[in-house]
């Protein structure tokens, strides 16, 4: 704090005026200053809660995603379990087929080998027959 002069009467006034000036211009200045402040208070609060509301915005959106992103692949793997049954089951049809035409084809051969033998057989038979004809024949011939 400042010391006055001391005049008759008391303090010198014009010592006083100043410092009261002084006194009276500093406070302006810190009201001033502080109503700036609160001001800044103000406005930094208003963002604040600005960001604080895309906060908000993007972590919902984040578990949007990712909510999302599980059901994308929750089908994507039940999709592909379905895809892999009826992969299984039309190979398990075609394996089937193929047993079933391998089977007929074997009885097929099996019946042209049995109608082969019985054909030699028959063609045998009838060549001996007239062989014998033949034969017959020739003796006829000769007598």
């Amino acid at each position: 704090m400042d010391k006055f002069n001391i005049v008759p009467n008391g303090y010198n006034p014009y010592e006083v005026n100043q410092f009261v000036e002084q006194v009276i211009a500093q406070t302006e200045a810190m009201i001033k200053r502080i109503s700036e402040q609160k001001t800044e208070y103000s406005n930094l609060k208003k963002e604040l809660s600005y960001y604080k509301n895309i906060e908000d915005t993007l972590k919902k959106a984040i578990y949007q995603a990712q909510v999302t992103s599980d059901n994308m692949k929750r089908l994507a793997s039940d999709e592909a379990n379905l895809i892999l049954d009826e992969a299984k089951k039309n190979a398990s049809r075609i394996v089937n087929e193929a047993l079933l035409r391998t089977e007929k084809l074997e009885m097929d051969q099996e019946t042209i080998e049995r109608n082969m033998r019985i054909f030699k057989k028959r063609l045998k038979s009838i060549i001996e027959q007239q062989l014998a004809v033949v034969e017959e024949i020739e003796i006829l011939d000769l007598k």
